[in-house]
């Protein structure tokens, strides 16, 4: 009986007013939002401005929902409670921020885990770059004394080449 009363009533609040979205308060006063209506606006998604909060998204639409957000904090919900019925009118989509249980709980683990599993790789892999033996010389015997030589001349035309000229 309970459920049904609070259903019935947030239906009634949900249901935006004709015009009272583009009515500006009276002169000299100012409008003043609910603390809980800011703490559900600053959480809920816009269903009439994709990709926008409903905090910032200018249509008709958003408006009026804001408005109804305002009726529901002035008439006592709270804030996790008007994000709850307008995410049940509108769908789990228009939530800002994932739940801090269930299947969103995963939206708030998984980044760190993440994060920490791949900081372990890179200094797992790190760690045996470092423990690796160095592998053989190319060259195992002496070498030839020609090919030295050219070897030499070629670095010395390079450094020579490499020299700023001022």
């Amino acid at each position: 009986m309970v459920l049904a009363l609070a259903l019935t009533t947030s239906a009634a609040l949900l249901t935006p007013v004709r015009g009272a979205a583009q009515t500006p308060p009276p002169t000299g006063e100012t409008l003043r939002v609910h603390p809980e209506a800011k703490k559900a606006i600053d959480r809920i998604k816009s269903p009439y401005c994709p990709g926008e909060m409903l905090e910032v998204c200018p249509s008709a639409g958003g408006a009026m929902l804001r408005d109804s957000i305002q009726r529901m904090a002035e008439a006592g919900l709270s804030a996790d409670s008007i994000v709850e019925i307008v995410v049940r009118e509108y769908g789990e989509q228009f939530r800002a921020q994932p739940r801090t249980s269930g299947a969103g709980l995963w939206a708030w683990a998984l980044p760190p885990v993440a994060l920490l599993a791949g900081m372990g790789i890179v200094g797992v892999v790190l760690a045996r770059r470092r423990r690796a033996p160095q592998g053989e010389p190319i060259v195992s015997g002496p070498a030839d004394p020609e090919v030295e030589a050219r070897l030499r001349e070629a670095m010395k035309e390079l450094d020579e080449a490499e020299e700023p000229v001022f």
